[in-house]
């Protein structure tokens, strides 16, 4: 067995183009989603689970200017005095209307005026020399990262938000002929493999190190749920029947009078309906369900006599190669990925239908592992044996414990500088406005080891 080796990222001046080149797009897709808005949308709270789009927008930039200018460049503060405004960890989202924000005019210079700065930072700053915040440009690929992360978060704003449609994307292609006749599930062999990453450059601290597990066979589904089967949970009367659900999961759906995933309703028919950014269609049953929760994924599984795969089983699906033993970059191979291998990037506003993305399909066969929907596990978020935080505790270990689900693969809405096979989400196990779905797994006798 042996571990993915490292992904170079090619000389100094590839490196500092590869940063430049993630920075921009990052800003690029900001700009869309800030754009396509007036003004009272950029400044209003559209729900108390998310901030104002205008400190989304503020808080990219003071992150930029706190990790690239004043921590790599060493330059003095720009804007010292909005520090404490901009810290996601001094105001919750439903407080953050009531501060002192940039307006979006004065937002958007600042922004502007950090990433100028910043440009000139990566043209002269040393990207090797032992300095683990730019070796490799680490630090320029966190930040990008980092508004990328927040780009899918304004995106969740954006669907949360009422009125009109104000983005548009063209529907993913049709899954390819034959993908209704695909396996409903992969045997995956027991055995060890290597879970994380020690050699990825822009890894995360809590992707890392990278270790052995071993994990014993078990079978994973061959796609996400879609929803039309989530429909026949439904149908069955799952929403009402607590054998399915864990005990903090029925109270919570008891109390809110949940019965269906989020933005969904029938019609004065019966049938199923969704918004979606501003429209309002039928529920597509072949897409993958979203805009479920930890419980309802749980509950289903329990109802199809499953359960959520762990967070080790499900990147065993999609990293390891039992023909060579080694754990690839993603599922496909080592390359990045392509518009061929996943629906990444916000390219589509929607997830493609189950079966999609043969060429994005692991060793063994699972499909869309990555791309289209977060994928629920059953695993908490927990560090793995080894782990150091860097470059702030605040990134990950201050969420490790019960308390947080991880979530694995990345959704449409993930731009592939945020996403990779070793990449770890989580969240509170009730929260649905995320783009997250799930597939289900079960054990293996000691036969199919």
């Amino acid at each position: 067995m042996t571990a993915t080796g490292p992904a170079p990222l090619g000389d100094a001046e590839t490196l500092r183009q590869r940063a430049a080149d993630a920075l921009a797009s990052a800003r690029e897709r900001t700009a869309t989603l800030t754009t396509c808005v007036d003004e009272p949308d950029l400044t209003a709270q559209h729900s108390p689970l998310m901030s104002p789009l205008v400190w989304d927008l503020a808080h990219i930039g003071n992150q930029e200017e706190l990790w690239l200018l004043r921590a790599v460049g060493g330059r003095d503060a720009l804007r010292p005095d909005i520090d404490k405004v901009y810290d996601a960890f001094e105001y919750p989202r439903a407080e953050r209307p009531s501060l002192p924000l940039l307006p979006p005019a004065e937002a958007r210079a600042y922004v502007d005026d950090v990433r100028n700065r910043v440009l000139d930072v990566l043209e002269t700053t040393a990207l090797a020399g032992g300095d683990r915040l730019v070796d490799s440009a680490f630090a320029f690929g966190m930040v990008a990262q980092h508004e990328q992360q927040h780009d899918e978060t304004m995106l969740i704003t954006h669907q949360l938000r009422r009125g009109p449609a104000a983005l548009s994307a063209p529907p993913p292609p049709r899954a390819p002929a034959g993908s209704a006749a695909l396996r409903s599930e992969v045997l995956i062999p027991g055995g060890p493999f290597t879970m994380g990453t020690s050699t990825e450059p822009w890894a995360l601290d809590n992707e890392r190190p990278g270790h052995h597990r071993d994990v014993p066979a078990f079978f994973i589904d061959t796609v996400p749920v879609s929803n039309g089967a989530f429909e026949r949970f439904i149908d069955d009367g799952g929403y009402d029947d607590p054998r399915w659900w864990a005990s903090e999961g029925w109270a919570y759906i008891r109390e809110h009078g949940l019965a269906a995933p989020l933005f969904w309703r029938r019609d004065g028919g019966g049938t199923w309906l969704r918004r979606r950014f501003g429209v309002t269609e039928p529920v597509p049953p072949d897409e993958p369900v979203l805009h479920v929760s930890w419980y309802e994924a749980d509950a289903y599984a329990r109802w199809a006599g499953r359960r959520l795969p762990t967070e080790e089983e499900w990147e065993k699906a999609a990293r390891h190669d039992p023909d060579t033993g080694r754990s690839r970059r993603y599922p496909w191979g080592d390359a990045d990925p392509s518009p061929d291998h996943a629906n990444l990037g916000q390219r589509h506003l929607q997830p493609a239908p189950v079966g999609s993305y043969p060429e994005g399909a692991s060793p063994l066969g699972v499909r869309q592992l990555m791309g289209d929907v977060w994928e629920w596990t059953s695993s908490d978020f927990l560090p793995y044996p080894g782990f150091a935080a860097f470059p702030y505790r605040e990134y990950s270990e201050v969420f490790f414990g019960p308390g947080h689900k991880v979530l694995r693969g990345g959704s449409f809405a993930v731009d592939p500088v945020a996403c990779r096979g070793t990449f770890r989400n989580w969240d509170l196990p009730v929260r649905r406005q995320i783009f997250s779905g799930f597939r289900t797994a079960r054990d293996a006798g000691p036969e199919a080891a």
